[in-house]
């Protein structure tokens, strides 16, 4: 009968590294794996987010314990929120003897809607990222929501005997904040600045609803992002935002874009 001799296993990782260079950021990208998020009906969303997680290396160490970041996911099966986003990174940094750590999250996220006019309910989704930091034991969140909307040029109305182009516009928000804001806040921010918001479903007594309020409200892209940026302003919450709009021309093949950054601390 043969007897098992357990051998201890090398731990390569934790080897010196003699080049005595620092890495900033060290770990895994583009891992999926399922989330919870809560949404600001009380309920809960599952879905399937996309991680980014690293954590500092230094120089003297030869590289990280890639399994622990998943081992750190599969360990934080509960609800997905923005306090514990937080216990999450703290854990992180913990596991694998670090100082300081970055998260990415990013998710589709699901409104229900009711269309303006008959009522009928339909899901729109937003594409939401989650991005939690500890740097010199200090922790920061930001929070981006790409949000689709609908804009109408104003030059066009004006210069137009009847009609005016449009086009479907993507404003993306991103949010650095010291208190709770629900995902649900920022949407309606950016789709409360547009020409009109998008809806999943829409009936004919809504589709002419839409068109005439998008012809309303005409927007450039500069009103968009110049609109938002006086919500986020106001906003006690915020400390700093980035607010970005991309609108797809439908005359041209190319698309206009404007950008607000402001750091309010």
């Amino acid at each position: 009968m043969n007897k098992q001799v357990d051998f201890p296993i090398a731990d390569v990782q934790s080897t010196p590294d003699t080049r005595h260079i620092a890495i900033d950021r060290v770990g895994i990208k583009a891992i999926r794996h399922p989330v919870k998020v809560a949404d600001k009906n009380g309920g809960v969303q599952h879905t399937v987010a996309v991680f980014n997680m690293y954590v500092n290396l230094p120089h003297n160490f030869k590289g990280t314990h890639m399994s622990r970041f998943v081992e750190i996911l599969n360990g934080h099966e509960r609800e997905i929120s923005v306090e514990s986003f937080e216990n999450i990174l703290h854990t992180m940094i913990k596991k694998l003897g670090s100082d300081s750590g970055h998260i990415e999250m990013t998710f589709p996220y699901f409104i229900n809607k009711s269309a303006p006019v008959s009522g009928v309910k339909s899901l729109l989704d937003y594409e939401v990222t989650f991005i939690g930091e500890i740097k010199n034991g200090v922790y920061e969140f930001t929070m981006k929501v790409i949000v689709p909307v609908a804009s109408l040029c104003p030059c066009s109305k004006k210069i137009s005997d009847y009609g005016a182009h449009n086009q479907r516009s993507h404003m993306s928000i991103s949010v650095r904040t010291n208190s709770f804001v629900w995902i649900e806040d920022i949407v309606r921010i950016a789709e409360d600045k547009a020409s009109c918001e998008l809806y999943g479903l829409l009936k004919r007594p809504d589709e002419k609803y839409v068109t005439e309020k998008a012809y309303d409200n005409p927007r450039f892209v500069e009103d968009l992002v110049r609109d938002v940026a006086v919500e986020l302003n106001k906003d006690a919450r915020i400390d700093a935002y980035m607010v970005e709009s991309e609108n797809f021309e439908s005359i041209h093949n190319h698309s206009a874009y404007a950008l607000i950054e402001q750091n309010k601390t």
